[in-house]
């Protein structure tokens, strides 16, 4: 009842805020847009750019005509997936500011025809030109020498557009791009260490960062079904028309262009781009062609974006203002994760126009505007103390001279030590579990979440592991501090592969050791030449805005995986550790003050007044879970109850399960391929959740990152190890790197792994079975009281199998509990004290081994008088199928029944040289399994 009560204190707050602040937004409006249109509008139809085919393409558009003409006018692009209706609004706007405007439907999109090539400039860009040409010819629109007086305006994808036009049309007096990007290589493939993409030049595949496959789907994906870049469940008319045509991979493709489309279906399939689709996506960024800009420019980029981080705008206003352009620079909070409001935008856009095409001159607009939320994440715009800052320039963006010449504004930096000592950070196979860090389009729910006691089972999100990640910090702070902007910090990295992908972040480290990750970004690394050398990195981290009061320390964090991104899928062990003279570089940019409060975007308010629901949902499923410890269970290993595996696709691989796990026993999970060995495996060890039912160890429930984890020793299909380093340096730096504190007892593991001088050695010298037994020391480090095995024997031939086997009974031996997951039924059965045997994700039979190989199987005994034999057997109690073969006589018998027939065999004179079973664990496993496989 109280645990009732207090859910119901979360819930009903929460929903009654949400419907609140819904209704009050639908109410806001439905009223503002009740009022008198001061403008005119005409439907038009533009003749786009024909498609390489020579289809005809036809370009839905809409023209706004103000009272008083001529007038300014602006081309009002839209985003990705959008129409001219998404930018209805915007354009109300500015034609009741007495501005012309044109909206039109991108190609693809919409009802307008032709395929999406994302922004390309033979097709997208030449659209515009198009446009600018509608515009141009009417006599409603203002001129000026000759020329149309016209600004490009648009957000995300209409924000590239505007950008691209600016770099390709000299008709373009001023632009307004938001929230977009400047190079999509760098966007959708980041990459965080070294100088980024080259502007122009080709780039090699392999030499590419890391892959965001979420947000690319997002995008991309959602164009594979539908039209226009909307999802549906049905395909489009044109998907039909393809298909029927005999063309399926543009069936496939749907509005999307069929060199793009291929690209991103090659990509999102093995996690790499191809040197093709890296091609397209640089000929698609405004990096080629911003330095050619001269427009008065006012760039809009959003601080909690993970698709369009603040860099993309920095590296767009650093090549702007390079040619010379007047570039100013807004950082707004929100962005693609929390959504884009264009309509709290709409009084700064105005302005920057009034300022450029009425009065000619933007020096009236400040350089750099950046909205600050004091003392919380950037992305929460709700604070009370959000205050807008300013400074005349921004950071490090070109500025010219009295005599004209150009030169790059240096931003001040505040240099901080950090302290850490090398580590290690596993990359676990099938990059599984993952951090979580970003969500498309769920930025301020993240923030809720990750902000939670309640939830957040680490600091770089939900799941992450601490031995996936390696930490490096500060000393508290001794004055408050401003971030405003990319950290640097240069770190040296070691692998076990050829290269190392990691996530960079920078998190704010409370008195009480509390974190916060700012708007949820990292910092993708990807570093290649690692093959027996290390290399030093200077990482980027994200760029972010945040208030640092004095007593907080900043915590630089380099993980192995997040979930937003495609990783590598082998099992991998990486190095890192501070290089040079480990300072973190913190840029701190001179801003004055200008309000004391911000406009507030609704949408984000509702947004994490919904997070704030879903989180008491999500604490009242936590309660009805049941207990999370069992005392009676308090010294059983573990316990697996009704334990139960269902995919969303309707797979199940395992169900109703349930065995228990006592104190000294080896125990052997067997089971055919399918059997759902290795799932219940992950479930163990926290890396998925079940379906239904519990694991306990040692009394404690089994989830991810629970506590309890850190009594289990596992490894799954062998750990890397950095092999230029001894088995002893990989041991330690790996202890280390997990970050706990007690004694890892490495002496007790080598002796029991059996290794002997051989730890000393470089790893690069070791056989496969040295390897194994390393491997098997590492999951042995601070004597775990329950010791998880997959394949151990995997690679090793007999005598190393043998000294394995005496590993594991060693181990056994001490008190402690292991579990092995094998194909090999003979070793099981002489190194196994019991076995549990699955198929088809059920338990098929349990128990010792010496009792399920014997139970009911045939024994042969050896005797000097078959004859008879046969006839005394035939009268004992618990024999049956008596019979001979080869000289033997074989029977079918319980343990009982076999000692009772060797004491009938002697008194009645036949003597008892050998008895043994028949069969062994195999026939036994391919009795029990036949029938379900």
């Amino acid at each position: 009842m109280i645990a009732r009560l207090q859910t119901r204190r979360i819930l009903l707050p929460a929903l009654i805020l949400v419907i609140a602040l819904v209704a009050w937004f639908l109410v806001a409006r439905a009223s503002s847009s009740s009022a008198e249109a001061s403008f005119t509008t005409q439907d038009l139809k533009v003749d786009g750019t024909p498609e390489a085919d020579g289809d005809t393409v036809t370009l839905d558009a809409r023209l706004y005509l103000p009272e008083r003409t001529p007038a300014p006018a602006v081309l009002l692009a839209h985003g990705f997936g959008g129409s001219k209706d998404s930018v209805a609004g915007d354009a109300e706007d500015l034609a009741d500011r007495g501005y012309v405007v044109l909206t039109y439907s991108a190609r693809g999109m919409g009802t307008s025809g032709g395929l999406i090539h994302l922004d390309s400039p033979d097709y997208e860009v030449k659209d515009g030109q198009r446009m600018l040409d509608q515009l141009a010819a009417r006599p409603e629109v203002e001129q000026r020498d000759g020329d149309p007086v016209v600004g490009v305006v648009g957000a995300s994808y209409g924000g590239a557009l505007a950008l691209m036009l600016a770099g390709t049309d000299d008709r373009v007096d001023a632009i307004v791009p938001a929230v977009t990007w400047n190079d999509l290589r760098q966007s959708l493939f980041p990459q965080f260490a070294g100088g980024g993409y080259p502007v122009r030049d080709e780039v090699d595949a392999d030499a590419a960062g890391v892959f965001k496959k979420q947000w690319t789907a997002t995008l991309l994906g959602s164009t594979l079904i539908g039209s226009g870049g909307s999802l549906s469940t049905t395909p489009s008319a044109d998907q039909l028309k393809n298909l029927a045509a005999g063309d399926a991979e543009q069936a496939v493709c749907g509005r999307l262009a069929k060199d793009l489309c291929l690209g991103y279906v090659e990509t999102a399939t093995t996690g790499r781009p191809t040197a093709g689709m890296l091609k397209l996506l640089g000929e698609s960024s405004p990096a080629r062609v911003a330095d050619r800009i001269s427009a008065d420019t006012l760039l809009i980029q959003g601080q909690g974006d993970s698709l369009f981080p603040l860099s993309e705008a920095d590296a767009n206003a650093q090549a702007i203002a390079g040619a010379g352009a007047d570039v100013k620079l807004y950082w707004q909070t929100g962005g693609h994760d929390s959504g884009v409001d264009t309509e709290a935008l709409r009084p700064v856009v105005a302005s920057f126009l009034d300022s450029s095409l009425r009065n000619g001159s933007v020096d009236d607009v400040p350089g750099f505007r950046v909205d600050v939320a004091s003392g919380t994440p950037a992305a929460d715009t709700t604070a009370a103390d959000s205050r807008l800052r300013t400074s005349d320039l921004a950071p490090g963006v070109s500025s010219r001279d009295a005599s004209g010449g150009v030169s790059r504004n240096s931003t001040p930096v505040t240099r901080l030590e950090l302290d850490g000592n090398a580590q290690f950070a596993l990359a676990p196979p099938g990059a599984t579990p993952s951090a979580i860090t970003s969500l498309p389009g769920a930025g301020a729910l993240l923030n809720a979440l990750g902000s939670s006691s309640a939830l957040s089972g680490s600091s770089l999100g939900l799941n992450a592991l601490p031995g996936e990640t390696a930490t490096f910090e500060t000393a508290p702070l001794s004055g408050a501090l401003t971030v405003t902007g990319s950290s640097r910090v240069t770190v040296r990295v070691a692998s076990s592969a050829d290269d190392a992908t990691l996530f960079a972040s920078l998190l704010d480290v409370d008195e009480d050791g509390g974190t916060t990750l700012p708007s949820q970004l990292v910092s993708p690394v990807r570093v290649t030449g690692l093959a027996d050398a290390t290399k030093d990195v200077t990482i980027a981290l994200p760029s972010v805005v945040r208030d640092i009061p004095a007593g907080h320390r900043l915590r630089v964090v380099l993980s192995t995986t997040d979930q937003a991104y495609a990783m590598p899928q082998e099992a991998r062990l990486y190095r890192v550790e501070l290089s040079g003279d480990g300072i973190l570089t913190v840029p701190r940019p001179s801003l004055t003050v200008t309000d004391a409060g911000s406009t507030v975007p609704w949408g984000g308010v509702i947004g994490l007044a919904a997070g704030t629901l879903l989180l008491g949902l999500l604490l009242l499923v936590r309660r009805r879970r049941g207990a999370p410890f069992d005392e009676s269970l308090a010294d059983v290993p573990l316990s697996i109850e009704n334990l139960g595996k269902a995919y969303k696709d309707g797979f199940r691989a395992v169900s109703d399960l349930s065995f228990r796990v006592e104190r000294g026993q080896v125990l052997g999970l067997l089971g055919p391929n399918g059997a759902g060995k290795t799932t219940s495996l992950r479930m163990l060890m926290g890396l998925i959740m079940p379906s239904e039912g519990r694991i306990r160890i040692f009394g404690h429930e089994v989830r991810p990152g629970a506590p309890v984890l850190s009594r289990l020793g596992s490894f799954i299909e062998g750990p890397g190890f950095l092999p230029h380093l001894s088995g002893r340096d990989n041991l330690q730096l790996y202890w280390r790197s997990t970050g706990r504190t007690a004694e890892p007892h490495l002496d007790v593991a080598l002796e029991i792994a059996g290794l002997g001088t051989d730890v000393e050695r470089k790893v690069r010298t070791y056989s496969q079975g040295m390897r194994q037994r390393l491997a098997i020391a590492q999951a042995m480090l601070g004597l775990p009281d329950l010791l998880v095995l997959d394949e151990p024997t995997n690679g090793l031939d007999p005598p190393q199998i043998r000294e394995m086997r005496e590993v594991l009974g060693r181990y056994a031996a001490t008190g402690r509990t292991v579990v092995v997951s094998s194909h090999l039924l003979a070793e099981v059965e002489q190194s196994c004290t019991h076995v549990v045997v699955m198929a088809a994700g059920r338990l098929v039979a349990q128990g010792r081994v010496d009792e399920l190989v014997g139970d009911g199987a045939s024994v042969a005994v050896t005797v000097d008088d078959v004859d008879k034999a046969v006839s005394v057997a035939a009268g004992v109690p618990g024999v049956a199928e008596v019979h001979t073969a080869d000289g033997l006589l074989v029977v079918q018998a319980d343990l009982e029944g076999r000692a009772e027939l060797v004491r009938a065999l002697v008194l009645a004179g036949v003597r008892v040289s050998r008895i043994a079973p028949q069969r062994g664990l195999e026939e036994t496993f391919l009795a029990l399994v036949g029938e379900e496989n």
